[in-house]
C-alpha cells in the first residue's frame, strides 16, 4: 500500500508535472492523512490505514517553518516557481486557511516574489466563505472535478461527507473564471469494477461541467506514482491528448500531464 505521508507543515521542493519546482505546505498532521475525499489512488493511501494521532500545525508553526525553509533555499540560490498547499489531505479543512493563506502570500512577495501560490483542493469546502474567499487571494485555485457522473465518485473519489456533484459545479462557477479545473484520467479496476473515466459516457458530460464553469485552464493528468489499489492503469498520452482537444474545442485552455 502507499503510505507517503509528509512529517512537516513544508516539504519538498519537488518537480511537479503541472507546476515546476514546487514547495509543498501540508496543513494536516504529520503523522497520518485528514481528507474529505478517499481517493483509491491517492498517494497518500486510504484514510483508515494512516489515522493520525497528533494535531494539524498551527499558522505560526506553518510560517516560522517556511520562513526557514525559504531562507535556506534563498542561500542556496534555488528559489521555488510555487508554493503549493497540497500534503497530507485537503488542505482547506484547516480551521485557520484563510490567516494561513495571507501569511503565505505576503512570505512569498518577500522571498519570493516571482512565484505563484498554489492549492490543491478537492473543492468540497468551497460553500465556506472564508475558503471561497482565501481561494480567491491564491494565483492557481486549483479544483479537482475527476467526472460529472455521482456513481463514479462514489466508487472512486469516496467523498466522506455529502457531496453533490451538480451542487459543487455551481459553486466552481462562482469563481468566475478564477479557478483551474484539474481531474485524473486512469484505467483499471477497484475491487473488480470497472474505473475507467476516458470513454464518452464520462467525458461528455464531463466536458459539458467544464463548459459550465468555464475555467481558465484544466489540467488533466494520470497515474504518476504508487496507488493504494494495485489494479489501477495510466491513460495513455494519446488519450489524454485526445480529451486535451475537446476541452481546447470549449476555448479553455488545456494541458495534460503523462
Amino acid at each position: 500500500m502507499s503510505t507517503i505521508i509528509y512529517d512537516s507543515p513544508i516539504f519538498g521542493p519537488i518537480h511537479s508535472r503541472r507546476l515546476g519546482l514546487s514547495l509543498g505546505i501540508n496543513l494536516m498532521p504529520g503523522d497520518g492523512k485528514v481528507c474529505t475525499f478517499d481517493c483509491i489512488y491517492c498517494e497518500c493511501g486510504f484514510n483508515a490505514e494512516h489515522r493520525p494521532k497528533s494535531k494539524r500545525p498551527t499558522s505560526i508553526e506553518v510560517h516560522d517553518k517556511l520562513i526557514e525553509v525559504l531562507t535556506q533555499m534563498k542561500r542556496k540560490g534555488q528559489l521555488p516557481d510555487v508554493l503549493t498547499f497540497a500534503g497530507n489531505g485537503e488542505p482547506t479543512a484547516h480551521p485557520d486557511f484563510k490567516e494561513i493563506v495571507i501569511d503565505t502570500l505576503a512570505l512569498r512577495d518577500q522571498y519570493c516574489p516571482d512565484a505563484k501560490v498554489s492549492v490543491l483542493t478537492n473543492g468540497t469546502l468551497v460553500d465556506r466563505k472564508n475558503v471561497f474567499d482565501a481561494l480567491m487571494l491564491v494565483d492557481n485555485n486549483i479544483l479537482k472535478l475527476d467526472t460529472a457522473d455521482p456513481e463514479y465518485i462514489g466508487v472512486v473519489n469516496r467523498p466522506i461527507i455529502w457531496y453533490n456533484v451538480g451542487a459543487q459545479v455551481k459553486l466552481f462557477k462562482r469563481f468566475n473564471g478564477h479557478c483551474i479545473i484539474q481531474t485524473m484520467f486512469m484505467k483499471g479496476t477497484y475491487e473488480g469494477e470497472d474505473v475507467s473515466n476516458l470513454s464518452n459516457k464520462y467525458v461528455a458530460p464531463w466536458l459539458r461541467a467544464i463548459k459550465r464553469i468555464n475555467p481558465s485552464e484544466v489540467m488533466i493528468y494520470t497515474i504518476d506514482r504508487e496507488t493504494p489499489d494495485k489494479d489501477l492503469q495510466k491513460a495513455s498520452p494519446q488519450e489524454l491528448d485526445e480529451i486535451v482537444a475537446r476541452v481546447e474545442k470549449l476555448g479553455i485552455h488545456a494541458t495534460a500531464s503523462y
